[in-house]
């Protein structure tokens, strides 16, 4: 069963900000965006057919400033934001903003690839998410399987939730949180659960993280010393709604159940640098993959804490009399967590991993060379899990 080789796509800018278009659940696609002092920024929309094996690309420009987060709205897939840098008084300022890809970004330009790259289009900027006496935007969260009308903003140690009006060219600030303690405390990656009726927020800060319920702004949980070093990237269980991943710059990935915060329920140690980004499959929460500095992605199988522990259990009557006992054993056995997979295709530090909207068993990873690598889970596993 030979897998498929990886499909590897440069862009000619350095970047770091990686997403997968979340309303598309038909075709498989990505959105880049590019950090660039020099030139104009771009966000590449990165199309994967899977059928060829190939990669079409289009390019529109993102002339506001280098694009250091990026999000796809759930609802519409015209509709993105994105977090980047401007100089202004000879300061940098880090802004937030909605953005629309024009219309027709698509039409004619896989006959001839290259014209897009030459004169790219321009994104529609929809509103600002700046509101000055907040600071500087770290992320925005978009609600998730929302309808596209609720944000969260990240900005120095506020949350901000924003509501989204007049097809998002108005936005207005709903309810804020606000990090309180000694020192300059400043929010680093959040994550919006997908549970509890989209009620709940987890944030890192420093070595921390915590959680919040959006009804009343308040603080529902605090893991203290969550990481040795700084907490990099969060991510929920979308099968397990208690379920939290954590990882940070002691090169560990942790996993939490938020009810009792005192120890993870298991840290993997796989990475020899900081790691950057953690992200559960969609589907088969057990699939979880994680990217650092060391260069390397690594999907790991953790099975013992996924919402299927024993593998997919068969019912009685699917059983014909022959297999019943051999299904006994089996069922009892726990299955063991192991690392699936390395993946060496980048030179560079892996700052992002996501997971395809549209094919559970895809990803896609950016490297800060700009290059980009698009990867299957492995055959066998794949079959493992579903048969």
């Amino acid at each position: 069963m030979e897998d498929d080789a990886p499909v590897i796509y440069g862009l000619e800018f350095q970047a770091r900000a990686l997403t997968a278009q979340t309303a598309e659940t038909d075709a498989i696609r990505f959105l880049v965006g590019t950090q660039s002092l020099k030139f104009d920024n771009q966000i590449h929309i990165i199309d994967f057919d899977d059928e060829n094996n190939i990669i079409n690309k289009n390019v529109l420009l993102h002339q506001a400033g280098e694009i250091w987060h990026i999000g796809a709205s759930p609802a519409d897939k015209a509709v993105l934001t994105t977090c980047y840098n401007k100089t202004s008084d000879s300061r940098v300022v880090s802004c937030a903003a909605v953005w629309r890809m024009p219309s027709d970004w698509d039409t004619g330009s896989h006959e001839s690839p290259d014209d897009s790259a030459h004169n790219p289009q321009t994104l529609e900027l929809l509103c600002h998410l700046d509101d000055s006496t907040h600071g500087n935007t770290a992320c925005v969260l978009w609600e998730p399987m929302g309808d596209g009308k609720r944000v969260i903003s990240l900005a120095d140690n506020h949350a901000l939730l924003w509501d989204l009006q007049e097809s998002s060219t108005q936005a207005t600030v709903s309810s804020t949180a606000t990090l309180e303690g000694k020192g300059q405390l400043r929010f680093t990656s959040g994550k919006w659960s997908p549970h509890h009726n989209c009620s709940q927020l987890a944030t890192a800060n420093d070595t921390a993280i915590r959680g919040w319920d959006l009804r009343t702004m308040s603080q529902i949980y605090c893991i203290e010393n969550a990481h040795g070093q700084l907490v990099r990237d969060l991510d929920f269980n979308p099968n397990r709604q208690y379920y939290l991943a954590s990882c940070g710059d002691d090169c560990k990935v942790k996993f939490w159940d938020v009810r009792n915060v005192q120890e993870p329920v298991k840290t993997l140690e796989e990475h020899s640098h900081w790691v950057w980004s953690v992200r559960y499959n969609h589907s088969h929460d057990q699939l979880v993959l994680t990217a650092s500095s060391d260069s390397r992605l690594i999907l790991s199988n953790m099975v013992s804490i996924s919402s299927e522990p024993f593998g997919h259990l068969v019912d009685d009557d699917e059983l014909s009399d022959g297999e019943d006992n051999h299904q006994d054993d089996k069922s009892k056995e726990p299955l063991k967590d192991s690392v699936v997979s390395t993946y060496e295709e980048h030179e560079d530090s892996v700052y992002a991993a996501e997971w395809s909207s549209a094919d559970p068993w895809l990803f896609a990873s950016l490297s800060y060379d700009g290059r980009l690598v698009i990867n299957r889970v492995p055959r066998a596993l794949k079959y493992r899990i579903l048969l």
